[in-house]
């Protein structure tokens, strides 16, 4: 029993070495604040910029998140207009994307990006990563064209390559990271009651 709890302890510790997650607290903190899974948002960083903050996208896609300033500036409205008679601090957010590289800002930004696509597909999660790469608009179209059904077992029938792969990775490194860092509460999004 003892030796066997070590090896588990000492394989979950090799495998944290190989897949780390940087930028633990804000993820966690934004992604709670989002009412996302945070290993979902670690797995999406881990695809899109490798927890690199200076990457910059040949389409000008800034930060861990690798969100589009347009795309911010209005995830940023929403949230100073939700939040602008309750005192919070998201009524100071910046009205535009300057600070868009700062891992605070863009990690925050992109949870709510990511949440506001589950919702727009109302729940599927799958569809939802596919929208963060593709475009809603364009993931609606395949959805409502018959194209994909928005299941993960048929990303084969997503028509962009890129978008599929995009999928395919973010999915392998959202079931890796649930193996290895599954298992502890700092991870877990609280129950809702």
């Amino acid at each position: 029993m003892l030796i066997a709890v070590l090896v588990t302890i000492s394989t979950n510790g090799f495998w944290r070495l190989m897949y780390p997650i940087q930028y633990q607290v804000q993820i966690q903190q934004s992604a709670r604040f989002a009412d996302v899974d945070p290993l979902l948002i670690a797995s999406i960083i881990r695809v899109e910029s490798k927890f690199r903050t200076e990457d910059v996208s040949h389409a000008g896609a800034v930060g861990l998140m690798q969100l589009m300033p347009q795309t911010a500036e209005w995830i940023a409205e929403m949230l100073r207009n939700q939040t602008s008679g309750s005192g919070g601090a998201l009524r100071k957010l910046p009205k535009d994307a300057k600070k868009l590289a700062s891992p605070e800002y863009n990690i925050l930004i992109g949870s709510w990006y990511v949440k506001s696509l589950i919702d727009d597909f109302h729940g599927n999660v799958v569809a939802a990563v596919a929208a963060y790469n593709a475009g809603p608009r364009r993931v609606s179209q395949w959805l409502r064209d018959g194209v994909w059904n928005g299941k993960l077992q048929d990303i084969d029938q997503i028509p962009v390559g890129e978008t599929r792969h995009f999928v395919d990775r973010v999915f392998y490194n959202y079931d890796l990271y649930k193996k290895i860092y599954g298992g502890d509460p700092a991870w877990r999004l609280p129950q809702k009651g």
